[in-house]
């Protein structure tokens, strides 16, 4: 049973998330390893396996990049944890510039403004990504889908770096 069956929705990137969490916090009740204290050993070993499964289950298809790694590898191409390079020079000048541009921002006249005018910037792309992949997963285009995964890698880690220097600026 895979991750999507787990939880009875249809195999495809785009979910719905309060129907995710609703049908994780029913099956979580349902296998909790408390409700087998009584059990037999086998069940309530049983039970920790499954509570286990949902949990990993959760985590994976919750976030966009790990819910596409995940269908991908249902495909027949995993990415979870591959180190491979990207071959896409122009996106990845981009990202150098990014960073670059995200690295001068302390030092701008008006930092909160240029931080929220970059942040904007990401959001943007990471929005535009997103429809790219979705599209390709939906097409059943496996191989630029990963591209795309991996593209989506770099502006999650760029996000993640607007939200560490809007920490330190602004803390």
């Amino acid at each position: 049973m895979n991750h999507f069956e787990l939880f009875g929705l249809p195999f495809q990137f785009q979910l719905d998330g309060s129907l995710l969490s609703t049908r994780f916090r029913e099956l979580q009740r349902r296998f909790h390893p408390d409700n087998f204290a009584t059990a037999s050993e086998r069940d309530r070993l049983m039970a920790v396996q499954k509570a286990a499964q949902i949990n990993d289950a959760f985590q994976t298809l919750k976030t966009p990049t790990t819910r596409a790694e995940y269908m991908l590898s249902e495909r027949g191409v995993d990415i979870r944890g591959e180190q491979q390079t990207l071959q896409d020079p122009v996106f990845l000048m981009q990202q150098m510039e990014l960073r670059e541009a995200l690295e001068e921002i302390p030092d701008a006249a008006e930092p909160q403004s240029a931080l929220a005018d970059f942040e904007q910037q990401a959001t943007g792309l990471y929005r535009a990504q997103l429809a790219e992949l979705e599209q390709l997963l939906n097409d059943e285009q496996w191989e630029p889908a990963a591209d795309a995964v991996r593209k989506l890698k770099f502006i999650d880690k760029l996000r993640h770096e607007v939200e560490l220097l809007e920490d330190s600026l602004f803390d």
